[in-house]
C-alpha cells in the first residue's frame, strides 16, 4: 500500500489538508488537474453521473488510494537564551 501511496504522491494526486468537505478526494484531483475545489467537486459529480452507482465505487476507493499531504509537523526546537555576566 505505502508503494501506492509513494506513487501517487509522486503524481501529485493527495488529498490536502485543507479545503476538505468529505475526504479531501475531489478538492485532491482539483488540485492535481490545476481546478478550484467547487469546480472539481461538480465536475466529479456530472462525471459519476453518466455511470451510475460507480460513485459507490470510486470515491472510497480514491479515499483509500490517495495518500494525506504530507506537512512538517516536527516542532521547531529553539535554545534558550543565557547570558553570562
Amino acid at each position: 500500500m505505502t508503494d501506492i501511496h509513494e506513487s501517487l504522491r509522486r503524481e501529485g494526486l493527495v488529498r490536502p489538508r485543507d479545503d476538505r468537505v468529505l475526504a479531501g478526494v475531489c478538492a485532491g484531483l482539483g488540485r492535481r488537474f490545476g481546478l478550484e475545489p467547487w469546480p472539481a467537486r461538480l465536475l466529479f459529480v456530472l462525471v459519476l453521473l453518466v455511470l451510475p452507482g460507480s460513485q459507490l465505487l470510486v470515491y472510497p476507493v480514491l479515499w483509500i488510494l490517495m495518500p494525506n499531504e504530507e506537512t512538517d509537523s516536527t516542532p521547531e526546537v529553539t535554545t534558550p537564551v543565557t547570558t553570562t555576566i
